[in-house]
């Protein structure tokens, strides 16, 4: 599996979006810095995910989304991907015996294939939308990522170099 973190909030990023012809769209914006952090993990060969928010990016958490983790394949050796945040490779992380963890090079966020998760989760549920509320925010990601398939996350995540090592 692969891993890695993201903050859904409340600041709007226009996109692009169908009109008439002749006719100039108005898209909704907002700039307030309201956000939670989002942790996740994609199984490229099967589809497989868990995704959960937390309050913030630090130690104690990433040990709470991988209790998490564990818990729910408690039955499989999980070869968790992910980069070299400092809460990633402390020592005081506590992984469960069924996490094996190893990192990707330093600075080097394209090869991980959760980064292109958030984009379809932002695509699919946050384009040229506004929120009243953080709770509104985790809602409609909710909402988003349950409506996302195995399949769809297999057809976004199973590069060929992931195909390659998987076949090893």
């Amino acid at each position: 599996m692969f891993q890695d973190e993201a903050g859904f909030g409340r600041i709007s990023q226009p996109a692009h979006c169908w009109a008439p012809a002749k006719c100039r769209p108005s898209v909704p914006c907002q700039r307030v810095r309201e956000y939670k952090p989002v942790y996740g993990a994609v199984s490229p060969e099967d589809g497989e995910s868990y995704f959960v928010v937390l309050d913030k990016c630090n130690t104690e958490n990433m040990s709470v989304f991988l209790k998490g983790l564990s818990e729910k394949y408690p039955e499989d050796l999980i070869l968790l991907c992910m980069d070299q945040a400092s809460y990633h490779t402390t020592s005081a992380l506590e992984v469960p015996k069924n996490i094996r963890r190893f990192y990707l090079p330093a600075r080097t966020p394209e090869m991980n294939p959760v980064e292109l998760m958030w984009r379809e989760i932002r695509k699919r549920g946050f384009k040229n939308q506004i929120f009243d509320s953080i709770d509104e925010v985790i809602k409609r990601f909710n909402e988003v990522v349950s409506g996302i398939t195995n399949d769809t996350i297999q057809s976004i995540t199973f590069w060929s170099w992931i195909k390659e090592v998987v076949k090893l």
